[in-house]
């Protein structure tokens, strides 16, 4: 676990930061995928959470949540529309093409089981020191979580900062393959990036300290 900020730590769930969950103040944010239970659990065994948020409910932020909340007896949230995924486990329906091999492969072993919702959230809320951030596009019920204080944006999947197939680092939009409505994800960025982030973590991607590089990508998208 590596702390990014003031109570904002990164959890790398597997290799060169291609997938990740974070941990803000006493907040599960994502899960990553079912076999990534062991490694979050260990990373949070000294620590009290309160809860476990999901920014969206695909395969790979959600596969551990079921695990994570039983375990650790928390409650699960996520924005309205992510909710009915998040809880019967059927992550990829919203992927463009469901029946691509890699989706199958994402529902059949990343995905965990569905855990019921108990609260769900939207634009303005708070989860601790930060606010919600309805961010749509990757997927329909997308959320973002930004800290006003010190500039700190969790960004989930509205952008990369990776190739997902070569890890080679750099700020991306998210494969197509994967992304409900790419046109609406665009739109997002750019309201990501009206806020001025200063350090920005990623679903996939090393942790980036913004020195204009999002609003540089958000120029050319």
């Amino acid at each position: 676990m590596k702390k990014i900020a003031e109570d904002v730590y990164q959890i790398p769930l597997m290799p060169r930061n291609s997938i990740n969950c974070y941990l803000i103040e006493d907040v599960l944010i994502d899960a990553g995928i079912r076999s990534s239970a062991t490694r979050i659990l260990n990373a949070v065994k000294d620590r009290n959470l309160s809860k476990h948020v999901l920014t969206h409910a695909h395969a790979d932020h959600q596969g551990s949540s079921s695990i994570i909340c039983n375990a650790l007896k928390i409650p699960l949230l996520c924005s309205e529309l992510e909710k009915e995924n998040a809880e019967n486990g059927t992550v990829t329906i919203e992927y463009p093409n469901p029946n691509h091999f890699i989706s199958k492969f994402q529902q059949k072993f990343w995905a965990g089981d569905g855990f019921k919702v108990t609260e769900t959230l939207k634009e303005g809320d708070r989860i601790g020191g930060f606010v919600v951030i309805e961010t749509p596009g990757h997927s329909s019920g997308h959320l973002s979580f930004f800290r006003e204080k010190d500039g700190i944006l969790i960004a989930g999947d509205t952008l990369t900062n990776m190739n997902l197939l070569t890890t080679i680092v750099g700020l991306r939009q998210p494969p197509n393959l994967f992304t409900a409505d790419q046109e609406q994800n665009k739109n997002s960025i750019k309201k990501l990036v009206s806020l001025q982030p200063k350090v920005i973590c990623f679903g996939h991607g090393s942790v980036l300290v913004n020195n204009g590089d999002l609003e540089r990508f958000a120029s050319k998208i």
